[in-house]
């Protein structure tokens, strides 16, 4: 057998893929598969083409970069595989193959260098974000934009996205954010809290609200400062360098910090941090220092749900009896943390609510990270579905547990044109309940 045919075969990972049995348990979780109804476009259909490399049959690797680029890595398939196929595991090996083989224009290059390299890792320049936002949304350059249609006319669809903007975050609020918080009353555990970049640039008030719900639960809260990026779109888009270059410098971070847990409040950036030992398996160096730290990563439902709950401001919730609520799932949580009796339990404490559960609640809603952006026709496939699921619950709150998903279910609302329905971070929703907000 040639060199470069076992090259391949550890590059793609190809020994996993035997663990797959075609059985099929996967197609009906498979929001590409449903939507677009191809075999290539399903779990065991990329895996059978990973497969062919792996045996010589395809030598064109162009031919697994639709299918690769199209699949969502939502990783429902693993959920529902009786076998254990380590689907995402073989996707990243084989996106970060094709990645190192393609024959990118150098404008692609450089925007991922600039954003990959230099903006997503660095908290100075995603906190120059969130003020460029504050500007935009405060100084009348978004009434301007709209009013001349400028967004319109924005790339990618991204004028789409524009509507979905949160209230902001001043400049000068933006820097308060404190380093350092005490547990109200008796301490139960002490954190330290993980912002993320998008978390940070573009919802840093879920992410303060975050730290007073902890601090309310019981816990002593710390924000480290050294932390960065994840690391998850870059393993997404196959840059497995950066991804552990940066997976090194968080665990080194809060490392220097003696806590009980390391507690973030998005789905995909905890799938990311609890999977840190699998990008350095084959490092001695980090590999126990990686497992030491995915074992204290913890989402805020897992933390707020242990230290009891939260403590519900009756009188607000007495304000808006019987409100209907549904819950839109994060992929990442459910799929990779395992993560998924907690927030329910969180949601129905609150006195008052009508939760309905939404049909097809784990089939993903089409955001995952960039997917949106640079798939946009085929992400609105997969959001048109699950809104059709949202509407059926006639809930007016659609609650979610990431900030991919809730864009994705604020655009969702705006294309259908719902005016009496929001959608909210269940952070923010449970900190309406405690009276914090």
């Amino acid at each position: 057998m040639s060199e470069t045919l076992e090259q391949l075969r550890e590059e793609f990972q190809y020994a996993k893929t035997n663990q797959c049995v075609q059985c099929g348990y996967c197609l009906p979780v498979c929001p590409t598969y449903v939507t677009m109804g191809k075999e290539t476009h399903s779990p065991r259909g990329r895996i059978n083409l990973i497969k062919m490399v792996g045996e010589g049959r395809i030598t064109d690797l162009s031919i697994l970069e639709n299918p690769l680029d199209l699949c969502l890595g939502c990783r429902a398939c693993e959920t529902a595989c009786p076998t254990g196929v380590e689907y995402g595991a073989i996707l990243e090996s084989a996106r970060a193959a094709l990645n190192r083989r393609r024959n990118e224009s150098e404008t692609t290059q450089m925007l991922k260098r600039i954003f990959l390299r230099k903006v997503f890792p660095s908290r100075s320049a995603m906190r120059m974000i969130g003020h460029g936002m504050w500007i935009y949304q405060k100084s009348g350059l978004q009434k301007w934009a709209h009013k001349v249609g400028l967004t319109d006319k924005l790339p990618y669809h991204l004028g789409a996205f524009e509507a979905t903007l949160s209230d902001p975050v001043s400049p000068k609020e933006r820097t308060m954010l404190p380093n350092r918080v005490p547990a109200k009353g008796t301490r139960q555990y002490t954190v330290a809290f993980f912002t993320g970049c998008i978390m940070d640039a573009m919802f840093q008030r879920i992410n303060r609200l975050s730290i007073q719900l902890l601090a309310e639960a019981g816990c002593d809260v710390i924000v480290v400062e050294e932390q960065t990026c994840c690391g998850a779109l870059h393993a997404h888009a196959g840059e497995v360098d950066q991804s552990k270059d940066l997976a090194k410098r968080n665990i080194a971070a809060f490392e220097q910090e003696p806590v009980d847990f390391v507690v973030n409040n998005a789905g995909g950036c905890g799938a990311m941090l609890s999977e840190y030992g699998h990008l350095f398996q084959n490092d001695p160096e980090w590999h126990d220092r990686a497992l030491k730290f995915a074992a204290k990563t913890k989402d805020i439902s897992q933390i707020l749900a242990l230290c009891g709950g939260i403590p519900v401001n009756r009188t607000t919730q007495q304000e808006a009896p019987g409100e209907r609520v549904t819950y839109q799932p994060s992929c990442h949580m459910t799929n990779v943390q395992k993560v998924t009796k907690e927030p329910l339990d969180l949601l129905k404490s609150i006195p008052g609510i009508d939760f309905q559960p939404m049909t097809e609640a784990n089939m993903c809603c089409g955001s995952a990270g960039i997917y949106n952006i640079v798939n946009y026709e085929e992400s609105m496939t997969i959001l048109d579905r699950k809104m059709e699921h949202a509407k059926d619950t006639k809930a007016s709150v659609i609650v979610t547990t990431n900030p991919g998903c809730l864009i994705q279910m604020k655009l969702g609302i705006e294309r259908e044109k719902l005016e009496n329905v929001r959608a909210v971070h269940l952070i923010e929703y449970l900190a309406e309940a405690a009276g914090i907000l």
